[in-house]
């Protein structure tokens, strides 16, 4: 998982959600109301350093929401304890450089075309 500055295993950090403020002044705080251990992190906090533009924002959460959510990482971290680990692919297997004849190399990958 990398956070700005380090690279730490998924498995280390402590996926939280923000508390709700318990005060109106909570709330206006320049710095949380909440306690933040080393290795806490708070998905929901994603989208204001990395989606502050609303073009990107909007297909962002229609497609990967779920990666603003604690609750999708403790599952991955469930997985990962279990001996699974998930292969992320950022294009669907139908075009994959593997499936390139203009690029004449043998395919590397096994796709399958839709449909």
């Amino acid at each position: 998982f990398y956070d700005y500055d380090e690279i730490q295993y998924l498995t280390e950090c402590n996926f939280r959600k923000i508390p709700e403020p318990r005060t109106p002044e909570d709330e206006m705080a320049s710095e949380p109301w909440y306690t933040v251990g080393p290795n806490d992190v708070f998905p929901e906090e994603f989208s204001q350093f990395l989606l502050g533009q609303l073009r990107l924002r909007v297909p962002f959460n229609k497609y990967h929401g779920e990666l603003l959510d604690a609750q999708y990482w403790k599952s991955q971290q469930e997985k990962i304890a279990r001996g699974f680990l998930e292969d992320v692919f950022p294009y669907p297997d139908h075009v994959r450089f593997c499936n390139r004849p203009e690029l004449d190399q043998p395919a590397v990958c096994i796709a399958r075309r839709p449909g």
